[in-house]
């Protein structure tokens, strides 16, 4: 069975992929991914506010002096909030380079045009195979309108499109008035990747205590149906490639999503849950069905099932939500 795929250009040899998370913050985990049989490794993102905070730091030791160096960063999450710092970041990167030879992506987590994209090229110099940005926004202020988001959202792409030459994904929330339009967006700005879709993690009220909980509860293969669809909504419509992130957990759920239309299928739960060596399972469960179905290569079977191309593209759309609702009933 071939199983090889093309996902921001990169040749792959299957489309497994371990996402960003704290797997790749050891070497030795690192190694047992490769191990493993792992196409490539996404590293944890390094975060808008910790090279904000630096550069802040840096500027206001060098140009102010007393109480206003301390006011001002209270501004900004503490250093100990975050495992690598930003040196330390590319120094993690490059000693993940060094220690396998599958491509290695890192991660860039931010919002908003501004001196961070400096990093950017740093990452580009340190080795890196390719650069997700992860646009992960939570727009609380309502004077702020869904489309100034999408706008500084765009801008930021195509400054760090304009910036590097590494392949860029860029991994997306669903939450948008207009998806697909702003996946168009997206795509047209530069990226050679989508990635659906990053998980907004929820805080839980202690309602004894009077305090807020931060909650992360790994995904299941329930949260998979809201990516296929997107997946095969924006499948043969965007140039750039895709990959689903969240809520593949078997080989079954992998060939889901290639069958919508993924290139590259990004998995972090399940190792997280069963060990580095899952991705062996991953792998061998897909040649296996494939096997079973007949199927020879992904390239065939990829997107047989998307907007375009399944037997019944209502599925996908309004008339699928009424279908559903008028034909449930209560045992």
């Amino acid at each position: 069975m071939n199983l090889s795929t093309r996902y921001l250009g990169l040749d792959l040899a299957h489309p497994l992929v371990s996402g960003a998370s704290p797997l790749a913050d050891d070497l030795d985990t690192v190694r047992r991914l490769e191990d493993a049989g792992a196409a490539a490794i996404v590293l944890r993102s390094l975060f808008e506010e910790q090279i904000t905070r630096e550069q802040v730091s840096a500027f206001l030791h060098s140009e102010m002096h007393g109480e206003s160096f301390a006011e001002a960063l209270t501004y900004f999450p503490t250093p100990q909030s975050f495992v690598f710092g930003p040196e330390e970041y590319l120094e993690h990167l490059g000693r993940v380079k060094a220690a396998v030879k599958i491509p290695v992506i890192a991660s860039l987590n931010g919002t908003t045009p501004g001196g961070w994209l400096d990093y950017p090229p740093l990452i580009e110099s340190t080795g890196a195979d390719a650069l997700e940005l992860n646009l992960y926004r939570l727009a609380f202020d309502r004077s702020l309108s869904g489309q100034e988001v999408e706008r500084e959202s765009v801008e930021v792409v195509r400054e760090v499109r304009r910036a590097v030459r590494l392949p860029l994904a860029v991994k997306l929330s669903p939450f948008y008035s207009s998806f697909a339009n702003f996946a168009a967006q997206i795509d047209a700005a530069g990226a050679d990747g989508l990635v659906l879709f990053n998980r907004f993690y929820q805080p839980d009220i202690d309602p004894e205590e009077l305090e807020l909980n931060r909650t992360l509860s790994l995904s299941d293969s329930r949260e998979l149906p809201l990516r296929l669809r997107w997946l095969g909504v924006l499948s043969g419509q965007v140039r750039a490639s895709l990959a689903v992130s969240g809520g593949v957990h078997d080989a079954r759920d992998a060939i889901k999503a290639v069958m919508a239309g993924a290139h590259a299928v990004q998995v972090v739960s399940a190792l997280l849950r069963n060990g580095p060596e899952y991705m062996k399972v991953l792998r061998q469960g897909m040649a296996d069905w494939m096997k079973e179905f007949e199927w020879e290569s992904l390239e065939t079977m990829r997107g047989n099932m998307n907007l375009a191309r399944c037997p019944d593209p209502a599925a996908y759309e309004r008339a699928n939500y009424m279908m559903m609702l008028q034909g449930w009933r209560s045992r």
